[in-house]
């Protein structure tokens, strides 16, 4: 899974974070996930604690989309078989399947083809009928995906509008709040397209609380969000939106577009949600990991969120902490967290949440510790890596690390120091993933 493993395993620290990382990624894979999330027994589908009596059903389609969609299809046509009649899923990892079109888009920005992708998905949950099951797949990335203009609204503005909430450093669920009413299908907007047809969501989520409505901006759930809602974040944001949004978002607030369905809509009552995995899946394998190496195993948080850089600086000091006091775990320990720390793009530099996390760490770790930070999709950001790998010898010019940081250029810093992580798309999403080894050695 990690390019150059052997040369970057240097010292058992290490090879300990990359088995840590790998054990992480490889936890959340839909194939592993579905196989023990989702079975049939006779004409019985049980996915989590869901049972499904499948003769009540003449046709079972997986409709979808996100950075894992297509091999969450996969998985389920492997446990459904000659059950599943078809579907169509979106993603920019596509592979081969028997049944479910795989259709292509892009991430984080939407393009056109992913706008045809999108209505392609749309047009197969309105030709869906009563006797349908859909299996609505959604994982992170989704919200990029399935970008569907509302009426009045052109793929470009949802580029724009897209792109300077995420250069704004705006947390997901309020990028996709804007998103939700700029488009045809998010916000639960799929499910009155399908209704009243039954659906099962099955979530992979990259967002920190598992959310529902957040994870692939929600296509098949309720909304919570509002237009003023939209309206506020473009406002706290500062925001300069295209017109035609700014223009739809406060007609919307004036209560003259229809609203998003919200949790009290007759379109759900045929529906339910399952979170198949998340950031806590991957760490609970890197735990098991670590305590099998014989350290003591110790979880942050698998919410975590702020800025990366400063939020990599509490993980040095609690590394710091271990090492001289023993506090609040003795060495050799394996501390983790995980969840979606987030980038103020000021500068013009290559890199990711994930390798500015690592590069600021790095410039105050204690000897003998070595830190991971990885996006578990394995693109963090415009770095071209998952993200990192540091220890207290990667920085040897601090001036120029912080020139990095300030210019948003961590992984061309990273990359001239051997630090980065390489492991192209690894075909799951769940957030983050932070490894910190303390060992016991000075």
């Amino acid at each position: 899974m990690i390019d150059a493993r052997d040369d970057l395993a240097r010292t058992p620290a290490h090879d300990l974070a990359l088995s840590c990382v790998e054990a992480g990624i490889g936890a959340a894979h839909p194939e592993r996930v579905v196989r023990d999330r989702v079975d049939v027994a006779g004409e019985q589908l049980r996915i989590a604690d869901e049972v499904i009596d499948l003769d009540g059903f003449d046709e079972v389609v997986v409709l979808g989309g996100g950075k894992a969609a297509a091999h969450a299809a996969v998985a389920l046509e492997a446990v459904l078989g000659d059950r599943l009649d078809g579907g169509v899923v979106v993603t920019d990892d596509p592979v081969e399947t028997e049944r479910v079109t795989v259709r292509e888009g892009d991430h984080p920005v939407p393009s056109g083809r992913g706008v045809e992708s999108a209505r392609a998905v749309q047009e197969a949950a309105e030709d869906a009928d009563d006797d349908t099951l859909v299996l609505a797949v959604l994982t992170g990335g989704g919200s990029a995906l399935l970008p569907a203009p509302a009426e009045g609204l052109e793929l470009s503005d949802l580029q724009s509008v897209t792109e300077s909430l995420l250069a704004a450093g705006a947390p997901i669920e309020a990028v996709n709040a804007v998103r939700k009413h700029c488009s045809a299908i998010k916000g639960g907007q799929l499910a009155r397209a399908a209704a009243p047809v039954t659906i099962v969501t099955l979530l992979f989520s990259d967002v920190v609380g598992d959310d529902p409505a957040v994870i692939a901006s929600g296509p098949t759930v309720p909304d919570p969000t509002t237009f003023a809602d939209a309206r506020r974040t473009l406002d706290e944001f500062d925001i300069d939106a295209p017109e035609a949004v700014r223009e739809r978002i406060e007609r919307g607030a004036d209560g003259e577009v229809e609203e998003t369905p919200d949790a009290d809509h007759p379109v759900f009552e045929r529906t339910s949600t399952h979170v198949l995995a998340n950031g806590r899946t991957a760490i609970d394998a890197a735990r098991d990991v670590a305590a099998d190496a014989g350290f003591t195993p110790l979880v942050l948080a698998a919410g975590i969120e702020g800025e990366a850089r400063e939020v990599a600086k509490t993980h040095a000091a609690v590394a710091r902490e271990i090492r001289e006091t023993g506090n609040p775990v003795e060495p050799p320990a394996v501390v983790l967290s995980g969840g979606e720390t987030t980038v103020t793009v000021e500068g013009d530099g290559r890199g990711g949440p994930n390798c500015e996390f690592a590069l600021s760490a790095a410039r105050s770790l204690p000897s003998s510790t070595v830190l991971a930070a990885v996006d578990t999709d394995g693109r963090d950001g415009a770095s071209g890596a998952a993200g990192a790998l540091v220890d207290a010898e990667t920085v040897d010019d601090d001036a120029a690390s912080g020139r990095a940081l300030s210019d948003n250029d961590a992984a061309t810093y990273l990359d001239e120091q051997d630090a980065l992580l390489r492991t192209g798309p690894t075909g799951t999403n769940v957030n983050d993933l932070h490894v910190l080894i303390v060992s016991d050695e000075e």
